[in-house]
This record gives structure tokens, C-alpha cells and sequence, in this order.
């Protein structure tokens, strides 16, 4: 399966002085591609849009969080107060602390949030790290099966290896490899097809499911799976039963209630081509809502104003 990738312009003045190539499967409900563009079937990096698929692994594994805290454990999340108590509180439920945290040191990436760190006296932790609910949740489930904590990151660990079979039996492929992703955790490469077979099986599992506990506490709690001020969390509240997760490296997997998914590939990484790609995707879908075109074109600033923007070609 393959076509033209997209081309993303970034034009400043009126001049088009950059542009990011951009791959992108968007699949109607009963799962038959509506638009492709670029290589969506060779093997990629989804990086943390892969978090709920983690997060079903330790469901399945016995995780019993639901709700806000449910939503944190798929998190990549801004670092905001109430993200880092709630890391805190899935270790606390588990009887551990953020000592048993394996995931690098790293200042929260909201600005205000970061400000106040820094103006307290504060500095780098692993609690503050956007993968730290993941990691949190991580912990629990291996307190709850007795597995060692130490080396829960290793691949041949067994919490590991019951997310590998979650990720595989979702994407209906075999992970062609596994490598380190940035917060240390194993990295699974599967494809663009595969990552969005997935995410139309949990928005379309029925209530009560592993699954749908998963979706339904991602959609429910937007903030929590990314932060108040992100473009996800903006386009889950405009488009109720949308369920978006971003990846580092500009990747996106999205799925509405009624089997509508697609992903979103910004091939030279470049976040600031992510959302407008992802808007055209929901688009082409039928998926429409008020605020979309905010979105839909980047603004490019110049002495603090407009001048441009980051626009489909």
C-alpha cells in the first residue's frame, strides 16, 4: 500500500522556505482506507502514541486504575500539578515512591509548571517526566504480580513481554524489532496499518472490556493524557469520541467511536507539521467541529506577530 506522501509547507512572507514530507492513513468505520498517502505499511516508530496499547497490557495484567488515573498511566503528559500528584498517587496505591522510577530526570514541559519548579528551588526529576504516569503504572503492575521492580524496563521482563503480545495481538502483526524509546521503556516497530488496526479495536470493543476501559478513560479525561493547553486535548474536547495520542518524532494515532481512525507521519520528524497533517486526516474522514481551522494551519511569528504559517500543499 502506497502514494505520493503529502507535502507540508512552512511559508513565511509569502515564500515558502521549508517543507515536510508527510505519510498519513486515514480508514473509514468499517476499516477500508479513504485516503493514503506514502509508505503507511512499511515499519515505523510510533513511540508514545503506542502508550494505550501499554496501557492495556498492564490492564490485562490486573491494573485496576480507572478514570483520571487510568488516563495518566497513557500519558504524555505536560508535567502540570496535577499530572505529577497523580503519578504520584498510582505509586503511593502500590506502596512504592518515585525512587523506584526508572524513566530519566527532566524539568515539567508545561512553561508555568516549569517556572514554579525552578522558582521553588526545584530541578530535574523523574516525577516530572512525561512518561512518569506510564512508568508509575508500570511499578504497580509488577506489585501486583510479584514481578521483580528493578529491571521492569527489560525486554525479556515478563511485564514486557505481556505488552509485546497486547501490541501484536491488536496490530495483527509481529513486532519486526524492538528498540529503546526516549524514556527507556522497550520501543515496538510495527506499521502505520498495524497502529491504526489497533486503535479501532479499542474504540470498538464493547463496555467493560480491558479495551474499552482504556478508550473510555483516554476520551473522558483529555487533559490527563496530555495536558490542558495541547492540540490532542483540543481536539478531543471539540470532537467528542475522538481519541488522539501523539508521538515524539511527529506521530499521531487517532480513532473515533464508530471505527473512523487513522495515523499521521511527519517523515523528518518535524512536530510543527503533526496537527495539520492529523486535521486533514479527520477531515477526509468527515470528522469536523468548530476550531478545527485554528488548527489546521500553524502560525508563523515574526517580531510577535503572524507572517506566515504551516499549510498542506
Amino acid at each position: 500500500m502506497s502514494a505520493e506522501s503529502l507535502v507540508v509547507e512552512v511559508v513565511r512572507s509569502g515564500f515558502v522556505e521549508s517543507t515536510h514530507r508527510a505519510r498519513m492513513l486515514a480508514v473509514g468505520a468499517d476499516g477500508s482506507p479513504v485516503r493514503v498517502h506514502g509508505a503507511v505499511d512499511a515499519l515505523v516508530s510510533p513511540r508514545s502514541s503506542m502508550k494505550p496499547l501499554q496501557a492495556l497490557g498492564m490492564v490485562r495484567a490486573g491494573l485496576a486504575l480507572e478514570g483520571e488515573l487510568l488516563a495518566l498511566s497513557c500519558a504524555s503528559h505536560a508535567g502540570e500539578p496535577f499530572h505529577v500528584e497523580g503519578a504520584r498517587k498510582i505509586l503511593s496505591g502500590a506502596g512504592l515512591d518515585e525512587g523506584a522510577l526508572r524513566c530519566p530526570e527532566d524539568l515539567p514541559e508545561d512553561v508555568a509548571s516549569r517556572d514554579e519548579v525552578l522558582r521553588s528551588g526545584g530541578g530535574r526529576a523523574r516525577i516530572y517526566m512525561n512518561c512518569s504516569g506510564k512508568h508509575a503504572a508500570m511499578l504497580a503492575t509488577c506489585v501486583l504480580n510479584d514481578w521483580p521492580l528493578e529491571t521492569y524496563l527489560d525486554p525479556a521482563h515478563p511485564l514486557q513481554r505481556a505488552i509485546r503480545h497486547t501490541v501484536e495481538e491488536l496490530t495483527g502483526e509481529r513486532v519486526a524489532a524492538t528498540g529503546v524509546d526516549g524514556c527507556g521503556a522497550p520501543l515496538f516497530f510495527v506499521s502505520m496499518v498495524g497502529v491504526t488496526r489497533a486503535f479501532r479495536s479499542l474504540v470498538r470493543a464493547e463496555p467493560g472490556t480491558p479495551e474499552r476501559r482504556v478508550a473510555d478513560a483516554f476520551r473522558a479525561h483529555p487533559e490527563w493524557t496530555s495536558g490542558t493547553t495541547r492540540p490532542e486535548a483540543r481536539l478531543m474536547r471539540a470532537i467528542p469520541g475522538l481519541m488522539v495520542k501523539a508521538g515524539a518524532e511527529a506521530f499521531d494515532a487517532f480513532a473515533f467511536a464508530d471505527g473512523r481512525a487513522g495515523t499521521v507521519k511527519i517523515e523528518d520528524g518535524g512536530q510543527r507539521a503533526r496537527v495539520p497533517v492529523t486535521v486533514a486526516a479527520l477531515r477526509a474522514l468527515g470528522l469536523e467541529a468548530a476550531g478545527l481551522d485554528e488548527l489546521a494551519t500553524g502560525v508563523l511569528l515574526g517580531g510577535g506577530r503572524p507572517v506566515g504559517e504551516i499549510r498542506l500543499r
